[in-house]
């Protein structure tokens, strides 16, 4: 439940219980109470399970189930343990998202992965460049899901330091595409390599990780920038002409649009208007990058790393992956 879901609900119990009042001192119509009654144990209920989630994982051939509430500062699960680990994420369907069917397979893979080795986990969710800046000042331990840092990465929130002075990498996770998108009916092309690029206008979203090449580019003004906050920000760039191309994963580009409040129709067109330019800039692992910061970094990223080599021999996060795709909102019959 995000935050303006909980205002709502609380807004909601003040009018019942008002009602409720009201009817009882008034009316007392029995018909009337019951009602209220029963539409208060509904939203009750409803408030309840909207506010514990369940995340279930297989370990030597046992399912286990780790249970998670709402908290004023994000997700927290086994609450009871003593080792407590702090992560920052982001929106990012259909990997991650508050609004995802179990908050996609990424947040139910990093409950898991943490929960297997003994940690109480709170993830929070805010845009990425402030998740990026969290983690970076060591005031939360671990940001995912990331791209590769390479060692010459600047920060972008300490000037004379690198990201990987910063934070440190787990090993990888499978991950997606990335391309550039650009209005249908270009000829543009990468065949030529990224040097075709030179004075071009290239959304991106503030704060993500590319490709080595595309943002040493970048970083070297080869083409010019135009940040967004996030994906669909992205395409109104694009669709609007104010950019040429933007960049990113094509599945979260896809998911965006059919995930708008669109009409089909409206998706289908908006879909019709952009595509991938071809080749694609590369395919895109994801990693935990841990904040040298925090005073667990070491056994963490121990941790992270044999969990995630554990669930990658027994088959664990190839299941969990599937278990994603076949939610309702992440299986939509449009794409680019």
């Amino acid at each position: 439940m995000t935050k303006k879901n909980q205002s709502t609900s609380t807004a909601k119990a003040k009018i019942f219980n008002y009602a409720l009042v009201s009817c009882l001192s008034a009316s007392k119509s029995i018909v009337s109470l019951l009602i209220l009654l029963i539409y208060c144990s509904i939203n009750s209920i409803a408030q309840a399970q909207d506010e514990r989630l369940v995340v279930s994982y297989y370990a030597n051939g046992q399912e286990l189930s780790i249970f998670g509430k709402k908290t004023s500062q994000g997700y927290r699960f086994n609450g009871h343990a003593t080792k407590i680990i702090n992560l920052a994420t982001l929106n990012w369907p259909p990997y991650i998202g508050e609004e995802l069917c179990n908050k996609g397979w990424v947040f139910q893979f990093t409950v898991a992965l943490l929960a297997s080795k003994g940690y109480q986990v709170n993830i929070n969710f805010y845009p990425w460049a402030r998740a990026v800046k969290l983690v970076e000042q060591g005031r939360i331990d671990v940001l995912f899901p990331e791209y590769f840092i390479e060692k010459t990465a600047p920060s972008d929130h300490y000037p004379k330091k690198t990201r990987r002075e910063l934070l440190s990498l787990s090993n990888k996770f499978p991950g997606g595409g990335l391309a550039l998108l650009q209005r249908k009916g270009s000829d543009f092309n990468l065949d030529k390599g990224l040097s075709v690029l030179k004075g071009r206008i290239i959304g991106v979203v503030r704060g993500y990780q590319n490709t080595p090449e595309f943002d040493a580019m970048m970083d070297a003004k080869v083409f010019s920038v135009v940040e967004a906050v996030d994906e669909w920000q992205l395409i109104e760039l694009l669709t609007s002409k104010r950019v040429e191309f933007i960049v990113g994963d094509p599945k979260v580009f896809t998911f965006t649009i059919n995930d708008s409040p669109l009409t089909p129709k409206q998706k289908q067109q908006l879909l019709n208007k952009i595509e991938s330019v071809k080749p694609s800039l590369d395919y895109k692992p994801l990693y935990f990058a841990v904040s040298k910061k925090s005073p667990q970094a070491e056994q963490v990223m121990k941790d992270i790393n044999i969990a995630i080599a554990q669930f990658k021999k027994s088959g664990e996060t190839e299941r969990l992956i599937q278990l994603g795709a076949q939610c309702p909102d992440v299986t939509l019959p449009l794409s680019l």
